[in-house]
């Protein structure tokens, strides 16, 4: 017997020159060529490498792919000691499987059984395949990253704990230390600060650093500055400056890379990410991903700064323009509630003030057209202008009058076009350790009175709105307080309430009356409770007008 090759496909053929005939095996019907000459061209036209072995594994056939891919392996060769070992270790072991890397190629190969006990192995060349299967895996957890980045970055809005998600994030997966330099915000010196984060680290660290260590260290002035620079290895001499900012003990850095924090406002800080010498350096992908990360903790630290502002602003504004706590005044004893209309800022149109005289007091009670911060900037607007009118007016009727000349004198009045039902009045302590109450009114529903023994009397004071006509008229009644009594002014968000069993009923002022009548003898600061829990109950959580109310009782 003689050895035949052709086109790359070897194995034993019969002397006499007229080629033995092949077994057939059906499959669908159809039976193999007769001629191995053809079976031949059609085994080396696959785009598979196949090699045959026989019972004692011993290649017995290559096509012309497999003599390609596999060029040590001839007719002869014994598959337990070729010179591909992951072959190797699956002829010993049995395995029906391989992976290898060979000759620069990814191959995969498949065993399957052949009869009389030898077998053949399928061989293909899968280092595209895997190229492409690796690099979406790569782009994969790239954009895993990045979508736990954007959710970590977006859910604070406090700016330590954005420069803490920015410092947190990249390590390890970018980095092994993640340094964030940044300027304060105003009034804070401008130096600048780093908050850094390692794996060894129990947590972020912050510290403060100077301009000469940062001019120190190329490129990082230029991030500040929303410049973009690229990879580099950091000197013994540019280390000398940075030993604070690096773990301790973590030795030579090897590759640095610093990004721009850059937002729509303007650079918000710089990130560097520092890497070991015995890690790889940066590739063209993942300087393109620190960099996008970069930008996106720069908004989300510009989106924090602005908040930050915005909140402060916010608070100022607010404790300007809260209620404010009652001062005391000698003889008489008074309480106040509020609630604003599910404002988060915890303003609104409704309001109550309350100014000692050296007769007693000055109060006042309204309910500015309006809800949040629109009704509380006019509800600022006519408090102001009450601490100023009632210094050349004491008299309830006359002030509300000028008042209501001051708010339609106001260079925006024809704009805004907003007015406040109001009540204006004065306590003054009597000789008998009663009160004598003077109430203006405009527009506003009527104080009652509740007497010691229960009886509910308002004090009808009429009147028009404040702010919305040059002439409008305004009401006045007089009420005196005996020990004991109450006088309970309030707004109409509490008679307005929608709530109850069908949760569209109003409170109303008989269901006020009742509970009034129900708290006589109660001090000004336990009705107030009183009445506010009961006003809560009734909405049940539902969405409610403004709310403000004023108890006065003699001492």
């Amino acid at each position: 017997m003689t050895t035949a090759r052709r086109g790359g496909l070897a194995g034993p053929v019969s002397g006499g020159g007229q080629a033995s005939r092949p077994r057939t095996r059906r499959s669908t019907g159809a039976a193999l060529p007769a001629d191995s000459h053809l079976a031949r061209e059609l085994l080396d036209g696959l785009a598979e490498a196949v090699v045959t072995t026989d019972q004692a594994g011993v290649v017995t056939l290559v096509n012309a792919m497999a003599a390609e891919l596999l060029p040590e392996l001839v007719p002869g060769t014994e598959l337990s000691g070729c010179p591909l070992p992951e072959l190797a270790g699956a002829v010993r072991d049995g395995a029906d499987t391989f992976d290898a890397e060979h000759r620069g190629r990814r191959l995969r190969g498949v065993r399957r059984a052949l009869a009389g006990g030898r077998c053949a192995w399928y061989v293909r060349d899968v280092t595209e395949e895997q190229a492409r299967t690796d690099a979406l895996l790569v782009e994969r957890s790239r954009t895993a990253f990045l979508a736990q980045a954007g959710s970590r970055l977006g859910l604070s809005l406090h700016r330590e704990q954005t420069l803490r998600a920015a410092a947190t994030l990249p390590v390890p997966y970018l980095a092994d230390v993640a340094v964030v330099v940044n300027r304060p915000p105003p009034p804070a010196e401008d130096v600048p600060h780093w908050i850094r984060y390692a794996e060894d680290d129990p947590g972020p660290v912050a510290g403060v650093g100077d301009w000469g260590m940062v001019e120190s260290v190329p490129g990082l002035i230029e991030a500040l500055d929303g410049d973009v620079t690229d990879a580099s290895p950091w000197l013994d001499a540019e280390l000398a400056e940075l030993t604070e900012v690096l773990p301790e003990g973590f030795g030579r850095p090897g590759t640095v890379l610093i990004s721009p924090m850059v937002s729509a406002g303007g650079p918000a800080g710089a990130l560097v990410l520092v890497r070991r010498p015995g890690r790889a350096g940066f590739d063209q992908r993942e300087i393109e991903l620190a960099r996008e990360f970069a930008a996106r903790a720069g908004a989300a630290l510009a989106a924090a700064e602005l908040y930050g502002e915005q909140a402060h602003l916010a608070r100022v504004l607010q404790n300007s323009l809260l209620p404010p706590e009652l001062p005391p005044v000698p003889g008489m004893t008074l309480a106040g509630g509020y609630r604003a209309a599910g404002d988060r800022l915890r303003i609104g149109g409704d309001f109550y003030d309350l100014f000692p005289t050296a007769q007693g007091a000055l109060f006042a009670l309204g309910d500015v057209c309006g809800k949040g911060v629109g009704a509380a900037v006019l509800t600022g607007r006519v408090r102001q202008s009450l601490q100023t009118l009632r210094l050349v007016e004491p008299r309830p009727l006359e002030l509300m009058e000028l008042l209501n000349r001051a708010l339609l004198d106001a260079p925006d009045a024809a704009r805004r076009a907003q007015f406040t039902t109001l009540l204006l009045g004065t306590l003054t302590r009597e000789p008998d350790g009663g009160l004598l109450a003077r109430v203006a009114g405009g527009g506003h529903p009527a104080p009652l009175v509740v007497r010691a023994d229960g009886r509910i009397e308002p004090a009808r004071v009429g009147g028009m709105p404040v702010g919305a006509l040059a002439a409008a008229r305004f009401g006045q009644a007089e009420v005196r307080l005996a020990p004991g009594d109450l006088l309970v002014a309030y707004t109409d968000g509490v008679t307005e309430a929608r709530g109850g069993p069908t949760e569209l009923e109003m409170f109303g002022e008989a269901r006020l009356r009742q509970a009034m009548a129900s708290g006589a003898g109660l001090p000004p600061r336990a009705l107030v409770d009183r009445l506010l829990q009961l006003v809560d109950e009734w909405l049940d959580g539902q969405v409610h007008d403004d709310i403000a109310m004023l108890v006065v009782a003699p001492a």
